[in-house]
């Protein structure tokens, strides 16, 4: 082979190689960029499906509310209580003695003290705490049986089976989202006995009241002409 034939052959080797060697930097470019597409597409689902954070301050937010809520139902079921135990206290005190002497006391005045005592009684029952009496152990736990998180499940517990199903929860984020929502739902259930109550003792109190004042001018207005 002479020279010329040899420097030819090795050109086109080189040529050959260089060639192969774009091909394989131009297919790790395109895989490159695909990768960060797929990077940037899976960021961006993320993003939009909330993370961890935004998840446990939805949590926090959802907690805060309920036991704000709670508390404003439990502060208007004592105010319905003491505005009505004055109103019985007065009636009794400065109102039965009279009664014999002044029989036209007596329907208004039962009218006020039936009202008053049947939104009493549904104030109390909404201020009443409702604990659930189900014991739970470790296996109803891992079964999703019971909410570790709820002291009326847990107080049947020892302190290590306590302890044990706390580890076992915060290890597995799942369960442990879901034994937060069953938590707040649970919550939410009190909460809408509590204003249903209320409800009835606000309406009692009320129609208490209006049949009471107009029985009284009535009674007055009979007695008057």
């Amino acid at each position: 082979m002479t020279n010329k034939q040899q420097a030819e052959t090795e050109l086109e080797e080189t040529t050959a190689a260089l060639a192969k060697a774009v091909k394989e930097a131009n297919k790790q470019e395109t895989a490159s960029k695909a990768s960060g597409s797929e990077k940037e597409r899976i960021k961006k689902l993320s993003k939009a499906l909330g993370s961890s954070r935004g998840i446990e301050t939805m949590f926090r937010s959802a907690y805060r509310v309920q036991m704000d809520l709670t508390g404003l139902a439990d502060n208007k079921a004592n105010m319905m209580i003491s505005i009505n135990g004055i109103i019985i206290s007065i009636i009794i005190a400065a109102v039965a003695p009279k009664l014999d002497s002044n029989p036209w006391l007596i329907v208004p005045t039962v009218i006020f003290l039936l009202g008053t005592l049947v939104s009493i009684v549904f104030a109390i029952l909404a201020a009443r705490p409702r604990v659930s009496a189900r014991s739970v152990d470790l296996d109803d736990l891992r079964h999703s049986k019971g909410n570790i998180l709820f002291f009326g499940n847990f107080s049947a517990l020892r302190e290590e089976e306590f302890l044990q199903g706390i580890t076992n929860l915060v290890q597995d984020r799942t369960v442990l989202y879901e034994s937060m929502m069953r938590d707040i739902y649970g919550l939410g259930s009190v909460l809408q006995k509590k204003f249903s109550l209320l409800r009835v003792a606000y309406n009692s109190f009320m129609v208490a009241l209006i049949l009471g004042v107009l029985s009284f001018i009535a009674v007055f207005v009979w007695l008057l002409f």
